[in-house]
């Protein structure tokens, strides 16, 4: 069989008091969902983290059965290769945000209103110079731009200036890790303090050093030939680096007015000839850090709409990670998953009937997919 692997991004909540103590997903009406749960394999997965709490890219990597304390791919290469900078081996690649800070540096917004309008930003920080380092800063959608440091005797061994994964604090953190590359950084934040303090967002949080990898690609480790369906750079720069095809989708934004309807019908039409494809949508955790838990319910709802059996495919709904509404951050809840068609007699699909289910590691979770899809026994 065939796999259709959707991945809600930050699916996975806590009990909502206005929910009368149900999650989002508990509390959504997902009659489709709900109808393939009788008939799945469902539970819950155990997540992975290197920090205080899991980050998109480790989910999505454990997800996909890579080790994420054996190979160094961090937020900043994804996103690198999602915008489709090119690279050079000794470059290294950091995620940056644009941030509100007051003049000790204590965090206000970590997203600075999700800013759209960057590009004023964006040239101003590509006028600091720093010796011997070539700076190469390209924008991302919203508060997000990609930071490149090109120069000889960098390493990727740094730690990050965002406490958000880290301490779970909401002061900027000091880079600290190799000498000469967190100095660099350091200094560039410095003056990035200077040259923004009379914008809309005043300064920037760095994080996800990397380089290029020799990584074994998705196809040489599971025979299988993949694409992905994605509207935000990391999640096209993950693909990328393991080697999946890239469709490009007009209206997939990764926003809350994504086209869903665009996404699975471009699903279907890639499983003619793909054996995998990984559908991700964005929203659901863009809300849960938004604390808008309505606004994920009613998100999911729609989703569930467009949920439906395909011919001779293994259908596969699960997520990166969870995201807490009233914390407003990723969290360490145990992830929901659907695995249809599966031997269950479930009677929905949420994390109180999930926890009825399996309950396995992350990184486990592909090898499970996959010899369920060939039928072997698991």
């Amino acid at each position: 069989m065939k796999i259709l692997f959707i991945v809600l991004d930050g699916l996975g909540d806590e009990n909502i008091p206005a929910f009368k103590n149900k999650t989002p997903l508990e509390a959504a009406k997902t009659p489709n969902l709900d109808k393939l749960a009788k008939n799945s394999l469902i539970g819950l997965l155990k997540p992975d983290h290197q920090g205080a709490i899991p980050t998109s890219e480790e989910g999505h990597s454990l997800l996909f059965g890579y080790d994420i304390f054996k190979y160094p791919l961090k937020r900043g290469i994804f996103e690198a290769m999602g915008l489709g900078i090119p690279l050079k081996k000794e470059d290294i690649a950091l995620r940056g945000n644009f941030v509100i800070v007051d003049e000790k540096k204590n965090i206000l917004d970590r997203r600075a209103g999700r800013i759209e309008k960057t590009e004023p930003l964006i040239k101003a920080l590509s006028k600091i110079k720093i010796k011997g380092v070539k700076i190469i800063i390209k924008k991302g959608p919203e508060h997000r731009f990609v930071l490149i440091l090109r120069a000889k005797g960098l390493s990727w061994k740094v730690t990050d200036s965002d406490p958000f994964y880290q301490t779970l604090g909401s002061k900027v953190l000091k880079i600290k890790g190799h000498k000469k590359t967190a100095a660099v950084l350091n200094e560039f934040s410095e003056k990035a303090f200077e040259v923004l303090k009379n914008y809309p967002a005043n300064y920037i949080l760095l994080r996800g050093a990397s380089s290029l990898s020799n990584i074994p690609v998705f196809k040489e480790k599971y025979n299988l030939k993949a694409s992905c369906i994605a509207g935000k750079p990391l999640y096209k720069g993950i693909a990328k680096v393991l080697g999946m095809k890239i469709i490009e989708l007009k209206k997939a934004t990764g926003k809350i007015n994504t086209d869903l309807k665009e996404k699975f019908q471009a699903a279907e039409k890639e499983l003619i000839e793909k054996d995998f494809v990984f559908l991700h949508i964005k929203a659901t955790d863009s809300l849960a850090e938004d604390g808008n838990y309505l606004g994920k319910k009613e998100f999911i709802e729609k989703i569930d709409s467009y949920i439906k059996p395909l011919k001779n495919t293994l259908l596969v709904v699960t997520s990166d990670h969870s995201t807490c509404s009233l914390l407003k951050r990723h969290c360490l809840e145990l992830i929901p998953f659907l695995i249809y068609p599966g031997k269950g007699k479930f009677q929905s699909f949420s994390e109180k009937e999930c926890s009825k289910g399996k309950i396995i590691k992350q990184i486990d979770f592909l090898k499970l997919v996959i010899d369920l899809s060939q039928n072997k026994k698991r």
